[in-house]
Order: C-alpha cells, then structure tokens, then sequence
C-alpha cells in the first residue's frame, strides 16, 4: 500500500541558484508523510484522540541524482515498512516527469502525549497489514560518527520563527542550520547537496541558543548542534556533488 502526492517546487524553496534547498525538500517528504498517515486513519489529531500518542522524526535521508529547481513539480511515491518495535520507517521514490531522481528514508516513532515515552508500533491497528510490500527499502538509517575534530563555526539562537505545532524547532529547520555551518553561500551554483541526513537527538526550543560545530570525513561535511552544556541536540552529514562532476567535493 502506497501513497502518491505531487508537490510544485516554489519560490519558498529555492535559493539564489534555483537549486531547491534541503531544507524545502524535507519540507515536501514531511508533507507526503503527513498526507500518506491521514490517507491511514493515522494523522497526528487521530493518535491523539485513538491513543494518546503523537508522531515524531527521529531521523531523516535523502539522495538526489540532481537539483531540483524551480517550477519542477516533484511526484512522491511514498509507504511505511510496518507497524512493530518502537519506530517505523517511510521510504519515498521521487520523480520527475516520470523519471526518478532521488529517494530517501525517514524514521518516526511515537511518543506519549504527556510522559513523552515512546510507543510501541504494534498497539497501533492502522500499521498493521498497510505496508508498502515488496517496494520496502533495506536502507536502515544509524547514528553515524562524527569526526574526532570539530571547530565552532556558529552560535544560533532559536526563535518563535523556527518552531511548529508542537513548540518546538521545526524539522525542516534543522537542514537550513546545517548549510549555513557548512557555508553554502559561499559554494554558489558550483555543486548542489545531492545527499543528506538529519539526526534530531533532543527537542530544540525558542530562547536557546545552539552552537554549530563542522568537521569533515570521507568526502562528507558534518555538523553538530550542541547546547549550551555541550549536549547534542542534532546532527548532520552532508555530500556535496559539484554540477559538472559525480564526486563529492571533499
């Protein structure tokens, strides 16, 4: 079972090289997975009410064979994997005019509108018997490693701005705090993030200020969002592909 969106790219999403950011693509698969979990019975109003229980994204990825720009319309094929343990993936196929240009996965769990545990997948029926099948990734998304030297590169303070239903950062918020320690406005129209993944370790809140730290390992750019007692609160790994070449720009 699957769900199938179409998303326009606009002028919201793109930068000054009309390149869609990360931070507006995450914004689409977030949009897709909320259309996909109402198209279930399964949206956040709905576990509220059935369980008590609210969706959180605890990790996300994606690839792209290109940039995306504007005016493109983006048409997502999107399902879950299953409804057991304590998460759930949702893997997504994109498209364009028919051809595929990227994929990505993402990771949710559920947690307890008031104590925040988190849930198992199991006790919610609307998971059972509605995966996507045999169009199931195998791609499982870890932690990764960061490298052992990583130096300041900012301090961001978090504003109402930044945050969303629940009160605190927006998803999509953290793909943009990402590029801007990586400096992508330095880069031009040089080369594009042709892949990226979020790791969200701890809610991030209007008022705090979180210090962005970089480093770089095997061809990949890395950013860590600490607060003010050196806690991670994200993290995040960046491939940068120039737009004349298939290597990563180390």
């Amino acid at each position: 079972m699957y769900f199938e969106g179409s998303y326009p790219i606009d002028s919201r999403d793109v930068d000054p090289w009309n390149h869609c950011r990360p931070s507006g693509l995450m914004g689409i698969l977030q949009e897709a997975a909320v259309a996909a979990a109402c198209e279930l019975h399964a949206s956040r109003e709905e576990m509220l009410d059935k369980y008590g229980l609210f969706w959180m994204l605890a990790r996300m990825w994606y690839r792209l064979d290109r940039p995306l720009g504007w005016n493109e319309k983006l048409d997502i094929r999107t399902w879950h994997r299953g409804g057991s343990g304590a998460s759930s993936y949702r893997d997504f196929d994109l498209f364009v005019d028919g051809k595929q240009v990227g994929e990505a996965v993402s990771v949710w769990v559920l947690a307890d509108a008031n104590t925040h545990r988190l849930a198992r997948m199991s006790k919610i029926e609307e998971f059972q018997d509605s995966d996507g099948g045999a169009l199931c990734k195998d791609k499982t998304l870890f932690r990764f490693k960061l490298p052992a030297e990583m130096a300041a590169a900012d301090h961001r303070a978090m504003h109402y701005s930044d945050t969303d239903i629940n009160g605190h950062v927006n998803n999509v918020r953290y793909a943009d705090f990402i590029c801007d320690a990586i400096r992508m406005d330095r880069l031009g129209d040089s080369c594009y993030v042709s892949a990226l993944q979020v790791d969200y370790l701890a809610e991030c809140m209007a008022g705090e200020t979180i210090t962005l730290l970089t480093g770089q390992q095997d061809g990949k750019h890395y950013v860590r969002g600490a607060d003010e007692a050196g806690k991670s609160r994200f993290e995040g790994a960046v491939t940068l592909t120039p737009l004349d070449s298939g290597a990563a720009i180390k």
